[in-house]
């Protein structure tokens, strides 16, 4: 029962649920007013959790062969392990689904709810079964689903929207590539051996790094515009630390094509928005 029970967890990627989370939590801190409502809180916070999981676990259930043939995937994942059948997977993806949304527009808003909706759709749907097979830029567009989560927490928490949480995701947005694009190039050849036309598979290491570059400073850009409108001095000490730091990490790594510089910076990547995230939310309290 036990195994079971972790097979389904794992179903729903927790690793990067993770950062889902972080995200929505960073917004709510950012609003305010559900932190004096700590059980309306814990509630979005496991809606969010119930909605990002149905994604990413009907990802995992469209990507099962796939899964099955690439290295990175094929000893870790549930459905390729056969752990779950296929339609255990179905039916819990979209059960959780189901129940997230309704808790959604129950305890708060009926626009948070169309939200998660439109995100579990659009990453599970739209994403895994269209862009990722078809366009090797399916990391950015791909990348507004996983950027979703600000939007949804302050909606909740408000029931109207502000610029403080579409600037926050701009930054999880433009983070997002160089972040995945790093991890591509690592699996490169799982990558191949499917046939997606990942970016590191079709344009090669020197168009990756340049588009990662790129992506880096329009990362910094963003942060830099939150700081203009949300100014706090543990947020302006991430961003003058890390923000830099990333950049630089991110030219050496362009600037040698090493394959340990580029795992480096992918590494770095996850750190860098914890930090941010935390700062931002410091900032909220003190």
């Amino acid at each position: 029962m036990s195994n079971k029970i972790s097979a389904f967890f794992q179903l729903t990627k927790p690793k990067i649920m993770i950062l889902v989370l972080a995200g929505g939590a960073t917004a709510l801190f950012m609003e305010g007013s559900l932190l004096r409502r700590p059980i309306d809180f814990l509630i979005f916070i496991i809606a969010l959790y119930l909605t990002g999981g149905s994604a990413n676990a009907l990802n995992q259930y469209f990507e099962r062969d796939l899964d099955a043939r690439m290295s990175r995937t094929s000893g870790r994942r549930p459905l390729p392990l056969g752990r779950l059948s296929s339609g255990e997977a179905l039916i819990f993806s979209i059960g959780i689904g189901i129940i997230g949304v309704f808790v959604l527009f129950l305890a708060f808003n009926a626009l948070t709810a169309l939200m998660a909706i439109g995100t579990i759709l659009f990453y599970s749907l739209f994403y895994t079964l269209w862009l990722k097979p078809h366009t090797s830029q399916n990391i950015v567009i791909g990348g507004i689903a996983g950027a979703m989560a600000p939007v949804g927490a302050w909606t909740a928490a408000s029931g109207t929207m502000a610029l403080q949480p579409w600037i926050l995701f701009l930054i999880i947005f433009f983070w997002t590539p160089p972040h995945f694009w790093a991890l591509a190039h690592y699996y490169r050849n799982d990558y191949r051996i499917t046939g997606l036309p990942m970016l590191p598979v079709i344009k090669g290491t020197g168009a990756v790094l340049n588009q990662i570059f790129i992506y880096t400073l329009l990362l910094f850009v963003s942060s830099i515009i939150l700081l203009a409108i949300n100014f706090g001095w543990f947020y302006f000490s991430a961003v003058s630390i890390l923000g830099p730091w990333f950049i630089i990490k991110a030219y050496r790594a362009r600037k040698n094509k090493d394959s340990v510089l580029i795992w480096a910076m992918f590494r770095f990547s996850i750190i860098y928005l914890f930090v941010i995230f935390v700062s931002l939310m410091l900032d909220a309290i003190f």
